[in-house]
């Protein structure tokens, strides 16, 4: 195999890669041994028919096809160990010559990893953040532990905005039952917005054993074409009517958190504010040096290699659905999305994600930043505490990738390097 190097514009090269005559042959007698058990020639039984034979009645090139789109990965992958290039984009693979008896040729268009020229990326000004803490959000912070603290209590009264009613309900268009529009024993939450405009305020009065008479109109953008702007009623019978009892504000309240008075439990609150706001500030400071680290460096990103990333997004985000149950095809359903549409539209932030690695794996690279056996320790540690394993266990799973996490870690610290060094400014 011989591989040549064509460098094009914007960080895109071209592999022309010549694979030797003989390691075609060899391919299409592979493709000829799996499946010449399903070729008839007469004469022969079954499966015994000869390769010469087969290419004589079909064609020279019967099992070309078949050696062709097995033998390119494998000799693409070949290729880029013989190249010194850093390769971050899906290949496109383009046939120049592929006959029986001669050297398969094909090209393999990539985008390389740009090179990055940072402009200043000590000292930055960020805007300064607010992390104090106001009595209002103090209040707020109590009144929704209050709220999680709420028992739910089944009720004999009109049901009211907040109550959670459980129901069975049935809707009609023009008298017609239609599909999805029937539910057992659901809990609706009156006031939630869960179901279609005007539909909750309906219930609200409502008692245990009513039966409600529920009429709307499908909003005009509703997911179900057949269903859009129609009138419809909705036949509900109520099972039950719960509302949830929220605890007071007292010094029991406290205790049960583990304070002996409710000026005790407010302040831990407010502690706890402000740590989040701290915490909060410190990525918004991150995040901020980045941005403009970003902004002043020079990089030209190669098409393909957003793409790729793109797909790479998607591609994770389809495998966390189905994990979840739902299937891609369910996914684009339920969205009217494609995966066109949906790679196209994850195209910003992959640009995005592609500029803060390149532009933070050069700082690591100019200021010598590496992470210690320590950190390397430190990650394993948290890794095998998230799955329930030991650390020896999650090394030996790591294997080669260890230094992958290695740079992960540099480039991490190199994000706390910026934000140390960034300058913060009064916004």
């Amino acid at each position: 195999m011989s591989v040549q190097v064509e460098k094009l514009e914007k960080n895109m090269a071209k592999l022309t890669i010549e694979v030797p005559a003989e390691n075609l042959d060899k391919a299409m007698d592979k493709a000829y041994q799996k499946a010449k058990g399903s070729i008839v020639i007469p004469g022969f039984r079954k499966g015994k028919a000869p390769r010469k034979m087969i290419e004589k009645m079909y064609g020279q090139g019967v099992f070309l096809e078949d050696a062709v789109n097995n033998l390119i990965p494998e000799e693409y992958n070949k290729a880029l160990g013989e190249v010194d290039l850093v390769i971050v984009s899906q290949p496109q693979i383009a046939l120049v010559q592929a006959e029986p008896g001669k050297a398969l040729i094909f090209t393999a268009e990539v985008a390389v990893k740009p090179e990055v020229t940072l402009g200043q990326y000590k000292g930055i000004e960020v805007p300064k953040q607010n992390v104090e803490v106001t009595d209002d959000e103090v209040e707020e912070a109590v009144k929704k532990e209050l709220e999680k603290s709420a028992r739910t209590d089944v009720i004999d009264v009109e049901a009211a905005d907040g109550d959670t009613v459980t129901l069975d309900f049935e809707g009609f268009v023009d008298g017609v039952a239609f599909d999805g529009g029937k539910g057992t024993n659901h809990p609706l939450t009156l006031g939630s917005g869960s179901f279609i405009p005007g539909f909750e305020d309906q219930l609200v009065g409502a008692k245990a054993g009513d039966h409600v008479e529920v009429n709307v109109t499908f909003p005009e953008d509703y997911s179900a074409e057949d269903l859009k702007g129609k009138a419809a009623v909705f036949q509900c019978d109520i099972k039950k009517v719960e509302r949830k009892q929220i605890p007071a504000l007292d010094d029991e309240f406290a205790g049960d958190k583990g304070f002996d008075t409710v000026d005790e439990y407010k302040a831990d609150v407010k502690k706890n504010l402000v740590a989040q706001k701290e915490e909060a500030a410190e990525n918004a400071k991150e995040d901020a040096a980045v941005d403009k680290i970003i902004e002043l460096a020079e990089m030209e990103i190669p098409e393909a290699m957003v793409d790729s990333q793109a797909s790479q997004m998607v591609n994770n985000m389809m495998q966390r659905f189905t994990a979840q149950g739902i299937s891609a095809e369910q996914y684009y359903q339920i969205t009217g999305m494609t995966e066109d549409k949906l790679i196209e539209s994850a195209k910003p932030q992959a640009l995005k994600q592609i500029q803060t690695r390149l532009v933070l794996e050069k700082i690591v690279e100019v200021e010598g930043i590496e992470a210690t056996e320590e950190d390397v320790n430190a990650e394993i540690e948290s890794m095998a505490k998230q799955y329930g394993m030991e650390a020896d266990k999650v090394r030996e799973i790591l294997g080669a990738q260890l230094e992958q996490m290695k740079l992960d870690l540099a480039v991490q610290k190199a994000v706390t390097f910026v934000a140390a060094e960034a300058v913060e400014v009064e916004a």
